[in-house]
């Protein structure tokens, strides 16, 4: 049984004024990317250069304008990156570079030598405020704790002085989630009085979890109280950096903004320390799902998924919201069955909002396709075959038929395992289309009767077929091609059949187009029934073929 008695639950502030429960998202926040910092360090194998600037160049082109890109100060080679970023007049103006470092003189001397020649450059200091690393790491009182933040700051507005260009100062309390709320924001005040910020010239406080160790509702609380309670707060960029140790990263940041959060640090698919940072990707898709501009260009998730696999040399799990491989795919058959009803739907009533069961965006609008969306298994249903056979091929089955044919393909889902679409058509030609022993259609000819008939038929057919390779002719008459062909079958083979259904449309448009025909054929004898399919560019001789299909697949002509 799991020791459940070594752990405390953390403690949790009270907070009946919290207004955030009644909000909304409304609006995309302003997005910092980790990717070459938090992400990067988190790596197996880290980025070298030339991935962090093809890294670097893809965050620009998805519309970050705020990039940390590392930690100067401690790394040559994050060092040396920034520089040729720099030298190389690769910062768009628009885009501010953030840099990581300690409250200490030799690296923030460092850090400002790396940052030089930026136009705007932000400068990111933190220090740990938590009770058990006050207590078990630093040994430092809470006095002392704030005294190193004020330092650090004091020590970057003085540099700051001799930067030829802008310096935003972000301040994080880091561990703020195991940091005594009151305390936490009593530091980053501390910090904001010494910076002096302005409504035109702000400055970040960026409050992280660090480590995840509540429910996401709490640190909400904590965010709003926090908005709440700091000082010139019409001055100050409130920013979040959540974590995802509980695997609540998505929701802390989804109830960060609310709460009143302005920006959020994070990457692209959440790659960072331990469980990770949250991911961006999730948050940006679940804002457009919802009619919300996210303020990045993501209209294109294959090419943010290759870009980071080979960068960052870690796959996409197969389920990840939106990325993953078969996140718009269905092996449910009652799920099959009602995307391809919302696909069909959306088609008839011309919709331009997006309402399909199961799938809260279209593919198509973050470059994925409708092809993998429907994948068929031994847990498949007839509507996914289908909504296979009419999305690939263009055959709109007759929804009697779906179960039949779905049948067909569970027989070998159940043997292999997934069945491709090609597998599916091929199986369709097979029983269908291919139908041609032992009775072979061949020719047709039509004559209508209808002026001189002494009879109440209207119609005469001669039909040419082959049968086990001998051919032979018949000739009948009846109400329509489809009738008069029946009742010459009937005649020949001295059998009793009924067209119970029959169905066509055209496969495609254009002068050269073919027509697909359904029939669903009962042998009155022996009361089975089936469907029999054929198709033509000339619609009688489609509706021939299906009846042909249909008698040998009743196996009447044997």
């Amino acid at each position: 049984m799991l020791n459940y008695k070594r752990y405390q639950r953390v403690p949790v502030e009270k907070f009946p004024e919290r207004t955030w429960p009644n909000k909304e998202i409304e609006k995309a926040p302003i997005w910092c990317s980790v990717d070459l910092r938090d992400g990067n360090q988190a790596l197996i194998d880290p980025m070298v250069v030339s991935e962090k600037i093809e890294m670097f160049n893809y965050l620009i082109k998805l519309g970050f304008t705020d990039i940390e890109v590392g930690f100067p100060a401690a790394s040559q080679i994050e060092y040396d990156f920034l520089r040729q970023l720099i030298d190389r007049k690769m910062v768009p103006d628009n885009v501010k570079i953030q840099v990581l470092t300690q409250c200490r003189e030799e690296l923030l001397d460092r850090t400002f030598e790396s940052i030089k020649g930026l136009k705007q450059a932000i400068v990111h200091i933190y220090n740990s405020t938590s009770v058990l690393q006050r207590d078990v790491v630093f040994g430092k009182s809470k006095e002392e704790i704030k005294q190193i933040a004020i330092d650090g700051t004091n020590m970057v507005k003085e540099r700051a002085k001799n930067f030829d260009g802008e310096i935003i100062l972000e301040y994080s309390p880091e561990s703020f989630t195991g940091t005594e709320l009151d305390y936490a924001v009593d530091v980053c005040n501390a910090v904001i009085d010494t910076w002096e910020p302005t409504p035109d010239h702000k400055m970040i406080i960026n409050l992280p979890s660090t480590v995840e160790m509540t429910t996401p509702n709490v640190f909400a609380d904590r965010i709003e109280w926090a908005s709440n309670h700091l000082h010139r707060r019409d001055s100050v960029i409130l920013s979040v950096h959540p974590h995802n140790d509980r695997g609540e990263g998505v929701a802390t940041a989804e109830l960060a903004l609310l709460a009143g959060a302005d920006r959020m640090e994070g990457t692209l698919f959440g790659n960072g320390e331990r469980t990770g940072n949250v991911d961006i990707v999730t948050l940006a898709y679940n804002m457009f799902s919802q009619g919300i501009n996210p303020e990045l260009n993501l209209d294109n998730v294959n090419e943010a998924i290759e870009i980071y696999e080979r960068c960052c040399k870690l796959p996409i799990h197969p389920r990840h919201p939106y990325a993953g491989k078969l996140v718009f795919t269905a092996f449910s058959g009652s799920h099959q069955d009602a995307i391809n009803k919302g696909v069909h739907a959306m088609k008839e009533r011309n919709s331009e909002i997006w309402q399909v069961p199961y799938l809260p965006i279209d593919p198509a609008d973050i470059g994925r396709e409708y092809e993998p969306i429907v994948r068929i298994n031994s847990q498949s249903g007839k509507g996914g075959v289908a909504f296979v056979m009419d999305t690939y091929y263009g055959f709109k089955l007759p929804k009697g038929m779906h179960r039949e044919f779905a049948d067909v393909i569970q027989e070998i889902s159940e043997k292999q395992g997934e069945v491709s679409p090609e597998t599916i058509m091929e199986k369709f030609r097979e029983e269908y289309l291919m139908k041609k022993e032992p009775i072979h259609f061949l020719k047709l000819k039509v004559d209508d009767t209808s002026s001189e008939s002494e009879t109440e038929y209207d119609t005469k057919v001669t039909v040419t077929y082959s049968l086990n390779g001998k051919e032979s002719t018949f000739s009948s008459d009846g109400n329509g091609p489809i009738d008069a062909v029946k009742r010459g079958l009937m005649e020949v083979f001295g059998v009793e059949i009924k067209i119970l259904d029959y169905e066509e449309h055209a496969l495609q448009a254009g002068s050269n187009s073919q027509a697909a025909a359904y029939i669903h054929m009962l042998d009155s004898k022996s009361g089975a029934a089936t469907y029999g399919v054929g198709v033509s560019s000339n619609i009688t001789r489609a509706s021939v073929r299906a009846i042909f299909s249909a008698f040998n697949r009743l196996g009447l002509a044997n």
